[in-house]
C-alpha cells in the first residue's frame, strides 16, 4: 500500500448500497444532485459524465467524476457493487410468508438476548427494527376488527329478513376472511410510505441464519473482493471502498478476505474504507455472526488500509457513534480502526435545514452522501472526488469523544 505520496489524481471508488432493492441509477442522480449543491456552497467544481463500460443492467455500473477542489484537480471512477437482485428476491414473500418470517425474527432477537443488549447502545435503531413488527401487528389487527365488525353488521341484516342463526354466522365469516385479505393487500400496496414490509425483509434476511451471511451473498462478496483487487492492481493512486448502512458490514468482510489472502502491492494504491451510517451491531449481536466478529476483528489491526466510519446521533436508524469493533466484543490491544467521527447533523446542517430533515428518519439515514449547509471536516464529495487520500484527510483526527467502546454483544466467539 502507498504510504508515502497522499496525492489523488486518479481514484476507484466502490460503493456497497445497503439493503435497498432499486436500481443503482439511483445513487448516481444523488451523486450528481447532492454533489452539485455542495459544490455551489463550498466552492469548488465536480462534473460527472457516464463511465466507460458502465451498464445499466445487473453487473456493472457506474460514473466519471471531475474535479476541481481546493485548486487541485482529480478524477475518479465509481462503481455501485450491486446486490440489489438478492435484497428482491428476499423480498419476494407473500404476506402469510411475511408474518411467519416477523415471528421468526422477532424470536432470534428476543431468546438470542440481543435484542436487551442493542438496547444497551442505541435505542433509536432498535426501534427502527420493531417499528415493522408494531405496524405488521397494527394492520393485522386493524383487518380483523375491520372484518368483525362488517360480518357483524351483516349478520343483523341476515336477522332482520330470516332468523336463521347458523346461516347468519356463516355468511359473516364468509364475508370476514376475503375482507381480512383484502385490507392487508391494501397496506402492503401502500408500504412505499409506511416501509412495514421492507423494513420487516431487512431486518428478516441475515437473521434467519441468526447472523451468518447466506450462501447468495457469500458469493456476491467473493465477486465483490475481485473487483476490488483487480483495482488495486491498476495504475490508480487511492481505491476507497465505501459501505452505507448494510453495506458497511458487508465490505468489512470483502475487505477482510481480500487482505487475508494478501498480494497487496506496497508500492501500489492507498486503500480506504468508509463507513456510513452502519448497523454492524444488528448482524455482530447474532450468535452465529462468527465471520462477521473474526472479520472485524482482523481488520481493526490491519496495517493495509484506513478504515473512518462515521455516523451521527441523529441518525435514527444507525448506531451513531458505536465502535462496531469494541461493541462486538472482539477488540483486542493493537486495534487501529475504525476512527468512529460524527457527521454531528446538529452542527453541520443549519437550523432551518435540520428542521426540514429532524423528521425524515430515511432521509437522514442518507444524509452522509448529500449536501451540508454548514460543512465541517466531513464533506462526502471531498473524500471520494478530492485530491487528498482518506489516510491524508483524516491523519491527525481523533475519534469522537462520544464515541461508544464498550463491549456489548452477548456473542464475542469468532469461531464455531
Amino acid at each position: 500500500m502507498q504510504v508515502e505520496d497522499h496525492t489523488v489524481s486518479k481514484r476507484r471508488v466502490f460503493y456497497i448500497p445497503g439493503y435497498d432493492p432499486i436500481h443503482p441509477r439511483r445513487y448516481r442522480e444523488l451523486y450528481r444532485k447532492e454533489g452539485a449543491a455542495q459544490a455551489e456552497i463550498s466552492n469548488y467544481k465536480i462534473e460527472l459524465s457516464p463511465k466507460e463500460g458502465s451498464t445499466s443492467g445487473g453487473g456493472r455500473y457506474g460514473w466519471h467524476v471531475d474535479s476541481a477542489i481546493d485548486g487541485t484537480r482529480a478524477q475518479a471512477d465509481f462503481e455501485v457493487l450491486v446486490w440489489s437482485d438478492i435484497v428482491k428476491d428476499s423480498m419476494d414473500l407473500n404476506i402469510p410468508q411475511t408474518y411467519l418470517v416477523l415471528a421468526r425474527t422477532a424470536w432470534t432477537y428476543i431468546a438470542s438476548g440481543a435484542l436487551r443488549r442493542l438496547m444497551w447502545l442505541r435505542k433509536g435503531p432498535v426501534i427502527a427494527a420493531l417499528y415493522p413488527i408494531g405496524m405488521l401487528l397494527l394492520q393485522l389487527l386493524v383487518a380483523v376488527l375491520v372484518a368483525w365488525f362488517a360480518g357483524a353488521m351483516l349478520a343483523k341484516l341476515i336477522k332482520l329478513v330470516v332468523d336463521w342463526p347458523t346461516v347468519a354466522r356463516l355468511l359473516s365469516w364468509t364475508l370476514a376472511f376475503p375482507l381480512i385479505v383484502l385490507i392487508l393487500r391494501w397496506f402492503r400496496k401502500i408500504d412505499n410510505k409506511l416501509f412495514a414490509y421492507y423494513l420487516m425483509h431487512d431486518y428478516a434476511y441475515e437473521a434467519r441464519s441468526k447472523g451468518e451471511s447466506p450462501p447468495e451473498l457469500e458469493a456476491r462478496m467473493a465477486e465483490f473482493g475481485a473487483e476490488i483487487a483487480a483495482a488495486l492492481d491498476s495504475d490508480v493512486d487511492e481505491v476507497l471502498v465505501v459501505g452505507h448502512s448494510s453495506g458497511a458490514h458487508i465490505g468489512v468482510s470483502v475487505l477482510a478476505d481480500l487482505l487475508r489472502a494478501g498480494g497487496l502491492d506496497e508500492d501500489g494504491p492507498s486503500l480506504g474504507f468508509l463507513t456510513l451510517g452502519q448497523v454492524v451491531p444488528m448482524v455482530s449481536f447474532l450468535p452465529r455472526a462468527y465471520r462477521l466478529r473474526a472479520d472485524l476483528q482482523y481488520l481493526s489491526c490491519s496495517d493495509d488500509l484506513t478504515w473512518v466510519d462515521v455516523t451521527a446521533p441523529g441518525d435514527g436508524c444507525a448506531f451513531a457513534l458505536c465502535d462496531p469493533v469494541a461493541v462486538s466484543g472482539v477488540a483486542v490491544e493493537g486495534q487501529r480502526w475504525p476512527l468512529v467521527l460524527s457527521a454531528a447533523f446538529t452542527q453541520t446542517l443549519s437550523p432551518q435545514r435540520w428542521a426540514e430533515l429532524r423528521w425524515k428518519f430515511f432521509r437522514l439515514h442518507f444524509q452522509y452522501m448529500c449536501a451540508f449547509d454548514r460543512p465541517g471536516d466531513y464533506d462526502y464529495f471531498k473524500i471520494t472526488a478530492g485530491s487528498a487520500t482518506l489516510q491524508a484527510r483524516f491523519q491527525d483526527r481523533q475519534p469522537s469523544k462520544s464515541r461508544i467502546d464498550v463491549s456489548a454483544s452477548p456473542y464475542t466467539s469468532t469461531s464455531p
